[in-house]
C-alpha cells in the first residue's frame, strides 16, 4: 500500500507538471450563448440532415476547385485510375460524377486493430506495393472511415498521429512515433506481477488521470482506465522508454472534437471519421447481448448523434459532458468542456464490461489472469477512493433528455450507459455508412471478425446490420444489397474465404443499394500457416509476430484469389477499381453506361450471384487452425526441456540444496511482502460490500489541487487522499453517483 501510494503521490506531482490530469474535463464553464451555438440538432427520419461541419467538409474534398491538386477526392481518383485504360473506359466520361465511399474497421480488440491497419496499408496509395498491385489509392478516395471497438482504435490512432504511413503507425519509424508497442501487455506493460515497481508507475498515472475527472464531479467507471491504457498506445506521445514515467501526457487532453485542428485533416487528406457505441437501456443491469432495437450511437468530430429512427438527433460534441435538459444548459455557467478525450471515445466504443466483468467472482473473462488481474487491481484502487455510477459502462451525461419522449428509450434518463458497439453483435460499423442522407455509394466492408471457433468471420455481422435495418432502420438508412442468407451459407459459398462485391447490378437508376466490397480476413490462400486469426481478448502479441501478422494480411488484402488454384490473382487490383467506381456508369446516364468488356470479366468472378452463388470447393488447400509463429511461456519452456533434459536431471541435485537454503529465507521474506502488499489489492466483490469507505476524491485537476505538506498536519504518516482540496462537482446533487450492486 505504502509503495502505490507514495508513486502516486509522485505521479501527482509530475502530473502537473506533464498533463497527466488533462484527462479531466473543465467544468463550470461559461456556455456559450444559445442563440449562436446550437447544443442539440433535432431531425426526422424522413426529413434528415447532417451536421453543417460534416457535410461542409466531405463537399470540399469532393470539389476540386476548392483545395490542391491531389488532396481532393476527384484527383484522388484521377491518381488511382489514371485514364482508365487498364479498364477498359475513359475516365473523362464519368465528368467527374465519381461514387462516394465509405470504410467499415471491424470490432475485434488487438487483432481487429492490427487487422485493420494491415488491410489499410494495402488500400493506401502511398504503399509501395499497394500501388503497384492497383489497390493502393481506395483510401484517398474515400469520404467515411467507420471503426468500433478495436477499429477505433486504429480509427484514433490514424488520425491522433496525423496519418502516417501504417507501416510507421504499428510498428514506430525510430524517431517521433514510437508504434503501438504491443509486446508489452496492454494492462500490465512490466509483465505478471502487478506489484513491480515499473507496473505500479503505470497504474499510478492511470489512476492519477481517472481520479482528476472524478475530482470535477463526473463519475467514472473501468472505462476511464481501460480508455487511458488504449492511448499509451493508439495516441502519440507514448515510447519504449517513457512508458513507465509522466515525461508526457500519454494522450491526456487529446479531443475528438479537436480532430478538424489535425494537419492532415485541415489539408482534407482523410476521410471523416465515424466511431460507433451501442448503449444499455437506463436502469437495466442486463449483462446480455443487445437487442437490435436498442439505441446505436455514433461518434464524429463535430457531434455525439443517432440517425435511429427513434432519436434522430445529434449534440454538439465540445460541450458533449454538459447536462442538458431538452437540448438547453439548464445552468449558463455550468456548461463542460473536454469530455471527449480520445482516449475515452476510442475507450467507449470498446467498453467490453458489461458482459465480462463479473464482480460476484472477481473475474474479467476471456482475458489472460496478468491483463484480468491489472485491470481489476486498478479498478479496486478506482472503485476503493472515488464514488462511480456503473462500474461496467461508460458513463455519459445525457444530452438528449427531454428530447423525442414518445419514442426515445432513455429521453427521462440524466446519464447514458455506453457500451461496446459491437453489443448487438453488429461487428462491423455500417450503420453510419448506410444512413440515407450521406448517399454512399460504395461500401467497404473490412470483416476481420471472430465469428468461427477458429476466430475467422462468417458474416455474422452482415447479417444482423441487415436484420437491424429490415426491422427499425428501413426509413433512415439504405438496404443492404443481397449476400448469403446466413452464416452458414456465407462459408458454404466461399464468400467468407475470399473478397466477393455485392449488388453488382441493381435493378433501379439511381440504385436502390449501394455496391458492398466485402473484405474478410482469410486463411492465406496459397496455403500458408495463419497467424492473424488470434483471439479477441489477447492482449500481448510479439514484435515477431506482430511482423508476420501485419504482411501476411496486407499480402492476403492484394491477392485476390483464383478459382480451384491457390495462386494470387494478379489482377485483383484492377477488378477492385472495376468494383469502386461501377456506381460513375449510373450518375452520368440513365440507362447508365455499358460495363467494360475487363470489368465485366471481374464482375463474373468476384460477384455475388443469389441466384448461383459460388461454392467454398473453389478455394482448396487453405488452413484454418491458427499457428502461434513465435510461442511463448510454456510453449518455449517445453521446448527448452525437451532438448536438454539430461543436462537438467545432472542439475537436479544440486537444486535440490539448493532449494532447502532458500526455503528459510522464502518463508521470512513472504511474511514481511504479505505485511505491505496486505490491504492493497482487495477483491472487487469485497469493495461493494455494504459499510465499506466510500468517498468523493478530491480534487487533482490542474488549479484545484495540491501536494500535502507539512504545514499541512499530517506529519509522520502518509499522504491520504482526502487530504487535497476537495473541488465542488459541477452537477446538482440528485446526479451524484450511486453504488452499484
Amino acid at each position: 500500500m505504502f509503495l502505490l501510494s507514495l508513486l502516486l503521490v509522485c505521479a501527482y506531482v509530475r502530473a502537473f507538471e506533464d498533463s497527466v490530469t488533462d484527462y479531466a474535463p473543465s467544468v463550470n464553464v461559461e456556455c456559450p450563448d444559445i442563440t449562436n451555438t446550437q447544443f442539440v440538432r433535432e431531425f426526422t427520419a424522413s426529413n434528415q440532415s447532417l451536421n453543417p461541419q460534416e457535410a461542409e467538409y466531405v463537399a470540399t474534398r469532393l470539389n476540386t476547385t476548392t483545395i490542391p491538386a491531389l488532396d481532393s477526392i476527384p484527383d484522388a481518383w484521377k491518381d488511382w485510375l489514371g485514364s482508365g485504360d487498364q479498364l477498359g473506359y475513359n475516365v473523362s466520361s464519368f465528368q467527374g460524377n465519381f461514387p462516394k465511399i465509405g470504410l467499415a474497421l471491424p470490432g475485434g480488440g488487438l487483432r481487429a486493430a492490427q487487422w485493420g491497419a494491415s488491410s489499410l496499408s494495402a488500400l493506401d496509395a502511398r504503399n509501395e506495393s499497394a500501388k503497384a498491385a492497383g489497390a493502393g489509392g481506395l483510401l484517398q478516395v474515400s469520404s467515411y472511415l467507420a471503426g468500433l471497438s478495436g477499429g477505433s482504435w486504429i480509427t484514433g490512432s490514424i488520425f491522433f498521429n496525423n496519418f502516417p504511413g501504417f507501416n510507421d503507425l504499428v510498428f514506430g519509424n525510430g524517431n517521433d512515433l514510437g508504434g503501438w508497442l504491443l509486446d508489452l501487455p496492454l494492462a500490465t506493460p512490466d509483465g505478471a506481477d502487478i506489484f513491480s515497481e515499473n507496473n505500479q508507475y503505470f497504474f499510478g498515472s492511470i489512476l492519477w488521470s481517472v481520479m482528476a475527472k472524478a475530482g470535477t464531479g463526473i463519475d467514472t467507471s473501468i472505462t476511464d482506465p481501460w480508455a487511458r491504457m488504449i492511448s499509451y498506445r493508439f495516441l502519440n506521445q507514448t515510447s519504449r522508454d517513457n512508458i513507465f514515467t509522466n515525461d508526457t501526457a500519454h494522450g491526456a487532453g487529446q479531443l475528438w472534437s479537436k480532430i478538424p485542428d489535425i494537419p492532415a485533416f485541415q489539408q482534407h487528406l482523410l476521410p471523416i471519421p465515424i466511431l460507433v457505441t451501442d448503449s444499455r437501456p437506463s436502469g437495466s443491469n442486463d449483462t446480455r447481448v443487445l437487442g437490435l432495437e436498442s439505441t446505436v450511437y455514433e461518434i464524429t468530430p463535430f457531434e455525439l448523434a443517432s440517425f435511429d429512427p427513434s432519436l434522430s438527433a445529434g449534440a454538439n460534441l465540445s460541450y458533449v459532458g454538459t447536462h442538458l435538459i431538452e437540448g438547453r444548459p439548464e445552468n449558463g455557467t455550468a456548461c463542460v468542456t473536454g469530455f471527449d478525450q480520445a482516449g475515452f471515445m476510442m475507450g467507449t466504443s470498446g467498453s467490453i464490461f458489461d458482459q465480462v466483468l463479473d464482480f460476484g467472482r472477481n473475474t474479467i473473462q476471456g482475458l489472460s489472469d496478468s491483463d484480468a488481474n491489472g485491470l481489476l487491481y486498478v479498478l479496486s484502487r478506482q472503485l476503493s477512493e472515488v464514488r462511480t455510477r456503473s462500474d461496467d459502462v461508460a458513463n455519459w451525461p445525457n444530452p438528449f433528455q427531454g428530447l423525442k419522449q414518445d419514442t426515445y428509450q432513455d429521453t427521462d434518463a440524466t446519464w447514458l450507459s455506453l457500451i461496446d458497439g459491437a453489443s448487438n453483435i453488429e461487428n462491423i460499423p455500417l450503420g453510419p455508412l448506410f444512413v440515407r442522407e450521406r448517399g454512399l455509394d460504395v461500401v467497404v466492408t473490412l470483416d476481420g471478425s471472430a465469428d468461427t471457433s477458429q476466430n475467422w468471420p462468417n458474416g455474422t455481422g452482415v447479417i444482423f446490420s441487415s436484420q437491424r435495418q429490415q426491422q427499425f432502420l428501413s426509413a433512415s438508412h439504405q438496404p443492404l444489397p443481397p449476400f448469403p442468407q446466413d452464416a452458414q451459407a456465407f462459408l458454404d459459398t466461399g464468400v467468407a474465404l475470399r473478397p466477393t462485391f455485392m449488388g453488382c447490378d441493381p435493378h433501379n437508376n439511381p440504385p436502390e443499394y449501394p455496391l458492398m466490397i466485402y473484405i474478410p480476413n482469410t486463411p492465406p490462400f496459397n496455403g500458408d500457416n495463419p497467424v492473424a486469426n488470434t483471439a479477441t481478448f489477447r492482449l500481448t502479441y510479439t514484435q515477431k509476430h506482430m511482423r508476420l501478422f501485419f504482411d501476411q494480411v496486407h499480402n492476403n488484402t492484394l491477392s485476390g484469389f483464383v478459382p480451384n488454384t491457390n495462386n494470387a490473382d494478379s489482377n485483383f487490383g484492377v477488378c477492385l477499381q472495376c468494383a469502386s467506381v461501377d456506381r460513375a456508369r449510373y450518375k452520368v446516364s440513365n440507362p447508365p453506361l455499358a460495363r467494360s468488356d475487363v470489368c465485366q470479366k471481374c464482375f463474373d468472378q468476384y460477384c455475388f450471384d443469389p441466384q448461383n452463388p459460388p461454392s467454398k470447393d473453389a478455394l482448396p488447400g487453405r488452413k484454418f487452425d491458427f499457428v502461434d509463429p513465435d510461442p511463448q511461456g510454456v510453449d518455449r519452456l517445453t521446448g527448452f526441456l525437451g532438448s536438454n533434459e539430461k543436462k537438467l536431471i545432472g542439475g537436479l541435485v544440486g537444486l535440490v540444496v539448493l532449494i532447502g537454503v532458500l526455503i528459510g529465507v522464502l518463508i521470512w521474506w513472504r511474511k514481511r511482502k504479505e505485511k505491505n502488499r496486505q490491504g492493497v489489492y482487495k477483491r472487487v466483490s469485497a469493495l461493494h460490500q455494504e459499510g465499506d469507505d466510500w468517498r468523493n476524491i478530491s480534487g487533482f485537476s490542474k488549479g484545484f489541487g495540491h501536494s500535502p505538506s507539512t504545514e499541512s498536519g499530517f506529519e509522520g504518516r502518509e499522504p491520504r487522499y482526502e487530504d487535497y482540496v476537495r473541488q465542488q462537482a459541477y452537477e446538482r446533487p440528485s446526479h451524484q453517483g450511486s453504488l452499484v450492486r
